[in-house]
């Protein structure tokens, strides 16, 4: 399916969507447990559905009830009864990996889509093994289809690169306390994306687990068993708001994000400040948690290091649209191993539209240029292009025409209809 977007004035006030990765850590965690957890504000996109599927799989009795999931633990996972489709789902196919080492008898084998089938695993295999698990690559060119033996994790030591995922990170976390001996995590070079680990250990802090760390270099986890029943409640996911944030801002309008807390860590949290560096007029209300965003004219260029949030790389790249000067964005070479190479991406699709672009290994440089009438922009298939080229047709004179209309559902299921809520002007198509 496409969408036609036509230019329009983004204004009024939405609610934030709930945090995808907090969703995914507390379903997860909740499901370790040999009790009874209520996980609120649950999101309902494509990947959390995915991990609640994996959950039930491995034993997890898992029922809605309004915006709460009622959840029934299984403490130890049971060998699943069928292969585990992660569908598109990076941190479902990552963390289900070491979930899957804990099975006592019988095998594992982890897919998902194309897309999944390309993205690396290795590092955490090879950390996993070291553990005293039984995994591979069933290909053995370190990508899905995953096959795990069961037989539980040892404990020990074990290492890892630092700089291609946070998420092999927090696999070993939640899987290495129900290991039969202490675990010591050692991670090589400088760790991406570290306030998802920091969100993955609030999590787990929040249902009885222990870990000890130095810094982002050293972890180390006790051999504790049991995870203990609580109830969480997921907060506003900022990744998911900063696309409405930017949409306001390029098209000269103003916007409340409201349910953002500030509570727990979320990475994408870092775009309050960086659209105050660019000169928007940002306002955080931390007791009621909404943000308020305002534009009026140009914003400015500056330097900007995602490698802690590289999924703000397609807002922070469309809103040099908006710039004077240029926007150089650094630190997100990881993002090349995302749903698609977004860094290339990126340069292609701000490059078609009449953008000035200059692509690195780890970035891209962007400055203003005479922009086209109208485009036709192909996503791939990536859920935040999408989203991020949609905001282009807002700005160009003619619109623009977005393929793969349903790849939001991956993230932001109500992407399109908070948009129109907001003053969008967009046509669907078949």
């Amino acid at each position: 399916m496409q969408v036609s977007v036509k230019p329009s004035v983004i204004s009024g006030k939405v609610r934030a969507p709930p945090s995808k990765s907090y969703s995914h850590r507390a379903i997860i965690a909740a499901s370790m447990t040999d009790g009874k957890c209520v996980v609120e504000n649950v999101s309902r996109s494509d990947d959390v559905l995915a991990t609640i599927n994996a959950c039930k799989k491995f034993g997890a009795s898992i029922e809605e009830e309004g915006d709460k999931l009622i959840i029934q633990g299984f403490s130890t996972p049971n060998a699943p009864d069928d292969v585990i489709n992660v569908q598109n789902s990076g941190t479902t196919l990552r963390i289900m990996t070491g979930v899957s080492c804990l099975v006592q008898a019988g095998y594992v084998v982890l897919t998902g889509d194309e897309s999944i089938r390309r993205r690396p695993m290795q590092p955490l295999l090879d950390a996993l093994n070291m553990l005293g698990g039984e995994c591979w690559s069933a290909r053995l060119n370190g990508c899905a289809p995953i096959i795990v033996k069961g037989g539980g994790l040892k404990g020990g030591n074990a290492w890892m690169t630092g700089k291609i995922s946070s998420q092999f990170v927090s696999s070993i976390l939640f899987s290495s306390p129900k290991a039969s001996s202490d675990t010591s995590l050692m991670i090589q070079g400088e760790l991406v994306s570290r306030p998802y680990v920091d969100a993955t250990i609030n999590v787990l802090e929040r249902f009885g687990v222990h870990i000890e760390r130095e810094g982002y270099r050293i972890f180390r986890i006790p051999s504790q068993q049991n995870f203990k029943p609580t109830c969480f409640i997921v907060p506003g996911d900022f990744g998911l708001a900063s696309f409405m944030m930017a949409a306001a801002l390029m098209t000269d309008g103003s916007i409340t994000v409201e349910g953002l807390s500030q509570d727990l860590p979320q990475a994408d949290a870092a775009i309050v400040d960086i659209l105050t560096e660019m000169g928007a007029n940002v306002k955080l209300d931390y007791v009621s948690g909404n943000v308020s965003v305002s534009g009026g004219g140009k914003l400015r260029g500056g330097s900007f290091n995602l490698s802690d949030s590289p999924d703000l790389l397609p807002v922070v790249a469309v809103l040099a649209t908006k710039c004077e000067g240029t926007v150089e964005i650094t630190g997100v070479e990881h993002a090349r191993v995302k749903e698609s190479d977004r860094v290339s991406a990126l340069a292609h699709a701000l490059s078609k539209i009449g953008m000035n672009v200059r692509e690195a290994a780890d970035g891209l440089s962007i400055t203003r240029g005479k922009l086209v009438k109208h485009a036709i922009l192909d996503p791939k298939g990536d859920h935040r292009l999408f989203m991020a080229y949609c905001l282009l047709g807002l700005i160009l004179e003619g619109g623009c025409t977005v393929l793969g209309a349903e790849s939001a559902s991956v993230s932001y299921p109500n992407f399109l209809r908070d948009l129109a809520s907001l003053g969008a002007k967009f046509e669907l198509l078949e």
